[in-house]
């Protein structure tokens, strides 16, 4: 198996010298410290996380083909009122539902690349036969509901609203209001259901006034789920200026969530809250106190210190993080956690994660060409790390050629 050679445990200050890593993997070497005890971080092409996410999806799927749709809603239901989680805290019962939807999904798909809406109405209709026949249960209504608004964005795309076409923009809102339709027979608190209050904040998108409702869906969400990252995260990105909110209720909102999930996260809720919108935004960093965004990544490492979790901060504070813009100081602070992540925390590496923390959107790679650059993006900023040098997302680091 491949590994990084890492040598964390001494690595504070610069170091005399250092051997350029072998291509694809090899080892990190520095002869110099040849004293030192040395650690080992495998490349772990398929993670535990992703291997927990593929389980559940694939049993989803299974359940849905064998059309065992009573067996499956009790399975999302008893998921979902416990508040399962996978080991990187994604809720199980989200995974099962869209395994569920898989084969739906991919079939309405074709139909809306074909502009087929005849088709895709037709397989939605079928779908809801099932719903008729499992007695109103509210894990089936979450399924169908998820299913909707997936083949609703299909339809819509990723374009500014301007450049999509009416019939698109109608099928859209068609497809939303089904789902709302449908899911608005059930109150999550009554059902004590996370998964329920979250489709009506994936709905948010279709309201006339989504501002209005934003901040309190939200709430009732994390409420629900405080231990569901997921959920905190996804609120941050929806607090920015493209979505329902501004800078000043960004950090606003990170602070309320705080201070709501400080008994399970400590200041964690802030970073949680923050973590997205730093990520796809990069004057999101206005408001930013990072004082407490950095103290939230120790809290939450010291309570969720799975290793999926681990190279997700690892890979922001090394290798994601934007060093020019706005709060060049709040910058800095974050890309100084690089290096206490590492030697405290980090024990293998998921390219994956390396890759899609830098631009995933923006190259539409095969799998094999993202397991790729996510290692080559670990291996050198490990380098620069083993070498004594701050990390490229520091503002005065120099910077390499992109990777």
């Amino acid at each position: 198996m491949p590994v990084l050679e890492n040598l964390t445990t001494l690595i504070r200050k610069a170091r005399d010298s250092v051997e350029n890593p072998m291509p694809d993997g090899g080892l990190i070497n520095i002869d110099a410290l040849h004293a030192a005890p040395k650690l080992t971080l495998p490349v772990k092409d398929t993670s535990a996380e992703e291997d927990a996410r593929s389980q559940l999806f694939e049993e989803g799927l299974f359940l849905a083909r064998q059309d065992a749709w009573g067996t499956l809603g009790a399975r999302i239901r008893t998921s979902d009122t416990a508040r399962k989680m996978t080991p990187g805290g994604v809720p199980e019962a989200e995974l099962l539902a869209e395994g569920a939807r898989a084969d739906v999904i991919t079939a309405a798909n074709r139909a809306v690349n074909a502009g087929d809406d005849a088709n895709v109405t037709r397989i939605l209709e079928d779908m809801a036969l099932v719903f008729d026949e499992t007695a109103e249960d509210h894990a089936v209504a979450y399924v169908i509901a998820m299913a909707h608004i997936d083949i609703g964005w299909a339809w819509r795309g990723e374009g500014w609203r301007q450049d999509i076409p009416a019939a698109n923009r109608a099928a859209f809102f068609r497809h939303f209001k089904c789902a709302n339709d449908l899911i608005d027979r059930f109150d999550p608190f009554e059902h004590d259901s996370p998964m329920l209050a979250a489709v009506r904040c994936a709905l948010l998108s279709a309201e006339t006034r989504p501002r209005t409702r934003a901040c309190d869906d939200y709430e009732d969400l994390i409420d629900l789920a405080p231990s569901a990252a997921k959920y905190m995260r996804a609120l941050g990105n929806h607090m920015l200026p493209r979505w329902f909110g501004s800078f000043e209720r960004l950090e606003h909102e990170a602070m309320r969530t705080m201070e709501r999930t400080q008994d399970v996260w400590g200041t964690g809720g802030y970073t949680w809250t923050y973590l997205d919108a730093l990520s796809v935004d990069n004057d999101a960093f206005d408001l930013l106190n990072a004082d407490l965004f950095c103290q939230g990544i120790r809290d939450i490492l010291d309570r969720q210190n799975d290793q999926h979790s681990v190279n997700v901060f690892a890979a922001f504070t090394g290798s994601a993080l934007e060093p020019d813009g706005v709060n060049q100081d709040a910058r800095a602070k974050i890309s100084g956690c690089f290096d206490w992540i590492v030697q405290d925390h980090l024990r293998e590496i998921h390219p994956r994660v390396w890759y899609a923390a830098k631009g995933v959107w923006a190259a539409r790679l095969d799998d094999r060409a993202r397991i790729a650059k996510g290692r080559h993006r670990a291996s050198a900023a490990l380098e620069r790390h083993a070498s004594g040098l701050p990390p490229v997302t520091t503002p005065t680091a120099d910077k390499p050629a992109a990777m």
